[in-house]
């Protein structure tokens, strides 16, 4: 049914109102040249706004788990083992469904093995054909044919259709539906068959993913998870410190290159960067070789429960590397500090406050034991130039980052599916904060000379990030903005930090744990209120009643009693430690948040164990439902910022049906 009918529309449609849009109007005309064509549109428009919504799934602060991350992705979050279910309920043993859920996220593995152990194959062919296109039809039946229908592999386009729209309870097309599985196993072809339903059942169950920042650092699969997001049908990410992190240094600052390499190496994380993006670590190790070969590096070796399989290198050699970049990367942080007095954060610039002769550094007044006072590369009268050696190590993995292929695909694709912020379907969502004052006012922040807070500041912060890689290289606007995303990593009134200070230099050299802290800014404490959240949601524009922010960013400490749910349910924290360092502390292994067309579920995910178990044994994930918000009327695409979207362009093809009935624009 039409929102509002033709004629009541052409009623309260002046011909000099379709005038002043002619221009708009012809070219529209060109792509619907008919009455008919504008009038076909419009109903399938229509169609397709009362439709249900489809599935969005929230994820955040991955950090290189592309394992989980990849099951969570194949099962949907639980939600195909629940499809599964309801299909299914009691025809099917626990056992059966386990293996068919299996066979679903992990088609080509198990029917490898399936090959291997079943007695009768076309048998269970012919049976599991028959349930994998049940799955596939129930959750494609939200979606138009057309949409279905651009997602079906060529090769077996006609026959999924064929299959997805015929009833084989129906009588008459029983022999026709049995017809086409036989056929399809009489010419060898049910494995590719079922392959290809399962990927079609992927693609539908997720309609569109946001990652609310952090997929890289720790964990030694953030490149996998970045093919597959750079290959994935909708998808969006609000940048996090960690992605800024590795942006920046995608795009030359040294310190941040320098940064992403001293992390990879704390998590035993070498194959991202040689691996993965053929950054070349054999400078490094020698440079390391030839200054620390004496140095035991003893606050630098990987802690013992990180060091396992991944690593490639002896951790002597990891400890002295370690040790060397670190170095390096608080000389380079110095140079920026004192290039931008406007960050106000000289006192992250402390390689001056050692005295080399007593081994102690003073901070504030006072003199502190160092753990490590060997320092063979810090010039005490000139402590933040690099050495020769360290400026050629430099220029090498410069090189090393702006080269690599396969990183600077993925930088584009950061770029071009990334944001600062997102606002979609009464959603605010952003990695960690915007910046607050004590009283809850938006805070100031001085961008290039200009003061900006809230939304202004967040959209000239996303300006400034883009003009880091875009802007020409080697003009202000380009060194500022490489400069700035160094700040964005650490800077107290970064959006994505907001703490007072990084304490990476003390926790490596300072024995007194008291310069460990870390003072959280404003936002964090004041908005687990609702007025807080008001506030926030009415500056972006969205409003308050019907909204909610999702955050990730700091890990919610389930083992502490903490909940994701905040502010009475208008924020939600959804950084449920992904990271496996995170899991003891958190007490589980992620969040997802689901918001489909019944309402808000917010899903809580033990540790996966393997893709090997789950396709020998059936397991999965196991999940915990917590349901936020329950519609009581089902949601439609029309409820949706897309459903505005579409009727906005049904408004304008009324318009252009207007100007052809009255003779302003002639049908082709």
């Amino acid at each position: 049914m039409l929102s509002i009918s033709f004629e009541e529309f052409e009623k309260d449609m002046t011909i000099q109102e379709v005038k002043n849009d002619q221009r708009y109007l012809k070219l529209l005309s060109e792509k619907f040249p008919t009455i008919a064509d504008a009038a076909t549109e419009i109903i399938n428009l229509e169609a397709i706004m009362n439709l249900p919504k489809g599935t969005e799934h929230f994820l955040s602060d991955l950090h290189g788990e592309n394992v989980a991350f990849q099951h969570v992705l194949k099962n949907a979050s639980g939600v195909i083992r629940r499809k599964v279910d309801d299909i299914f309920g009691m025809n099917l043993r626990e056992s059966d469904k386990n293996e068919l859920c299996s066979l679903i996220y992990y088609p080509e593995d198990k029917l490898r093995l399936v090959a291997t152990t079943e007695s009768n194959l076309n048998d269970w062919y012919r049976i599991t054909l028959h349930r994998v296109v049940e799955v596939a039809r129930v959750v494609s039946s939200k979606y138009t044919r057309s949409k279905v229908r651009k997602l079906l592999p060529h090769d077996f386009a006609y026959i999924i259709e064929e299959l997805l729209h015929e009833q084989q309870s129906e009588p008459d097309k029983q022999e026709y539906y049995a017809g086409i599985i036989n056929s399809i196993i009489d010419t060898n072809r049910p494995t590719e068959f079922i392959v290809a339903i399962c990927q079609l059942i992927h693609r539908l169950v997720i309609d569109s993913l946001h990652i609310v920042g952090d997929v890289y650092d720790r964990g030694p699969g953030a490149c996998s998870i970045m093919d597959t997001l750079c290959g994935y049908h909708d998808f969006d990410i609000q940048w996090g410190n960690h992605d800024i992190s590795w942006m920046g240094a995608a795009a030359g600052n040294l310190a941040l290159i320098a940064n992403v390499v001293r992390i990879s190496i704390r998590y035993m994380n070498v194959e991202t960067l040689e691996e993965g993006y053929s950054i070349n670590l054999l400078p490094l190790a020698t440079f390391a070789i030839d200054n620390y070969g004496g140095d035991p590096c003893t606050e630098f070796q990987v802690k013992e429960f990180e060091a396992d399989s991944r690593m490639a290198h002896s951790t002597d050699m990891m400890a002295k590397m370690h040790k060397a970049i670190s170095i390096i990367q608080f000389k380079l942080e110095g140079q920026i500090i004192a290039r931008h007095p406007e960050y106000k954060m000289d006192d992250r610039r402390q390689l001056h406050l050692i005295d080399f002769e007593s081994g102690k550094i003073i901070i504030d007044g006072k003199a502190y034991e160092m753990l490590d006072s060997k320092f063979p590369t810090v010039d005490p009268k000139d402590p933040y130039a690099l050495t020769p050696a360290e400026e050629r190590l430099m220029g090498q993995l410069h090189h090393s980052f702006t080269c690599s292929e396969r990183l600077q695909k993925h930088l584009r694709c950061l770029y071009r599916h990334g944001s600062l912020f997102l606002t979609r379907n009464n959603t605010l969502l952003y990695h960690a904060a915007v910046p607050l004052n004590d009283d809850g006012t938006f805070r100031e922040v001085v961008v290039d000379g200009t003061s900006y807070s809230g939304r202004a500041l967040m959209e000239k912060l996303d300006r400034v990030i883009r003009d880091a890689y875009f802007a020409e290289e080697g003009t202000p606007v380009r060194d500022y903005a490489l400069d700035y995303m160094w700040y964005l990593w650490c800077g107290p009134d970064s959006p994505l930090y907001h703490k007072d200070k990084m304490t990476t230099f003390e926790r490596y050299f300072v024995a007194d744990t008291e310069l460990y802290k870390e003072k959280k800014g404003a936002y964090f404490e004041l908005c687990d209120t609702e007025e807080t959240c008001d506030v926030i949601l009415k500056e972006f524009g969205l409003d308050p009643s019907v909204s909610r922010i999702v955050n990730g960013h700091i890990p919610v400490r389930t083992t502490n009693g903490e909940s994701p749910l905040r502010a009475n349910g208008k924020r939600l924290v959804i950084d449920g430690g992904f990271s496996k360092p995170y899991h003891e502390t958190t007490g589980i292994a992620g969040y997802t948040l689901i918001y489909n067309s019944h309402g808000l579920q917010l899903v809580q995910h033990e540790a996966f164990e393997s893709k090997e178990k789950a396709v020998l044994d059936g397991t999965d994930i196991h999940s915990r439902m917590q349901l936020v918000e329950f519609k009581t009327h089902r949601m439609l695409v029309r409820d949706t910022d897309r459903g505005k979207e579409l009727a906005e362009q049904v408004d304008n093809l009324q318009r252009l049906l207007v100007a052809y009935r009255n003779g302003l624009i002639k049908e082709n």
